[in-house]
């Protein structure tokens, strides 16, 4: 089974209907629309409304015009990997309530957390299962929504971060789909980039809640630092490894954290604007959902054999790069 690849037969995207603009923003924290989109390049973003609503609604809306769209019943899916770091619940796995409002009921599913190199830590994931011959149709999901974890109040984050996000078919090919991956993780960054409570180690409390430690905390200047480092040396050495010129990609898929670490990865790998997928300035940081909105935006400006090169950085730290051929023509 070793010859076969796994490649992205279809994606679809979803973004909830509220957009939030720099300008509501203006009114809400002290900030203002120059320092956003100088800093960051977003000017607007979108967020979930609705009572008891999270990432399986929009994963499970994404999936079913996906299904449609690729002409694949349901039942057919055998296995559904879900990127979040904003889960429906502690447990059961937001992949497995996913699945069962998609009505993907002969899938097995679970979750990946890697901050916002999860979708890509899924992919690669997902494709080791087509490679081994053990699934045929796997379904990757990115889907967060940040706004449930942003201090509104703060920001220096609560400018960065929408909602959405994006999911993927893979099936096996015989020439296109993922060629290499790489991905690597430094857990001495997680001090620079979390969410402090929550989890086991400081469970929920009055006092945690008082004191808002289940929003978003974020040390910038660190973070922004090691996302342009890595993020930049990993995306080069996949394309060295794999003896690419710059002329011969078609489009560098970054993950959209910030305007200004997209141009340094860019930069780093010889390419012009035209061959970089962006759209921070529409949807901000959806985390898991950046690099999957980003496919489902251009996916009919793809062609077959065209050379991807998807690259990410996340809270943890982690970070890694993908180079994938794509399979089809929309």
């Amino acid at each position: 089974m070793g010859n076969l690849k796994a490649a992205i037969t279809g994606v679809q995207g979803f973004v909830p209907e509220y957009v939030l603009t720099n300008a509501e923003l203006e009114q809400m924290v002290d900030t203002t629309e120059e320092w956003i989109v100088t800093r960051t390049g977003i000017k607007e973003r979108r967020i979930l409304k609705g009572e008891g609503k999270g990432p399986s609604d929009m994963a499970a809306l994404a999936i079913a015009k996906l299904l449609e769209k690729t002409q694949i019943q349901p039942e057919e899916i055998d296995l559904l990997i879900f990127a979040t770091v904003t889960p429906d619940m502690v447990f059961p796995a937001t992949a497995n309530v996913t699945a069962y409002k998609a009505g993907l009921i002969n899938a097995f599913g679970f979750d990946v957390n890697a901050a916002c190199s999860g979708w890509l830590y899924a992919l690669d994931a997902a494709k080791n299962y087509i490679e081994s011959g053990a699934h045929q149709k796997i379904i990757v999901a990115g889907f967060d929504k940040m706004s449930s974890i942003v201090d509104y109040e703060d920001r220096a984050t609560c400018v960065l971060f929408g909602d959405g996000g994006g999911a993927v078919l893979l099936e096996p090919h015989a020439e296109f789909g993922i060629q290499d991956t790489i991905m690597e993780s430094d857990g001495s960054g997680w001090v620079h980039l979390h969410q402090k409570a929550g989890g086991s180690v400081l469970p929920p409390s009055h006092e945690t809640v008082d004191q808002k430690l289940h929003y978003i905390y974020q040390e910038g200047s660190h973070v922004f630092k090691a996302a342009v480092s890595q993020m930049a040396k990993v995306s080069k050495e996949i394309m060295d490894r794999n003896r690419l010129s710059a002329d011969e990609i078609a489009y560098l898929v970054p993950h959209q954290a910030n305007l200004r670490i997209i141009d340094a990865v860019r930069r780093n790998m010889s390419l012009p604007e035209e061959k970089v997928m962006i759209n921070i300035h529409k949807f901000g940081n959806t985390t898991n959902g950046t690099i999957p909105l980003c496919l489902w935006e251009w996916e009919e400006k793809l062609n077959p054999g065209d050379n991807l090169i998807l690259s990410a950085f996340g809270g943890g730290f982690t970070w890694g790069a993908i180079y994938l051929k794509w399979a089809y023509h929309r």
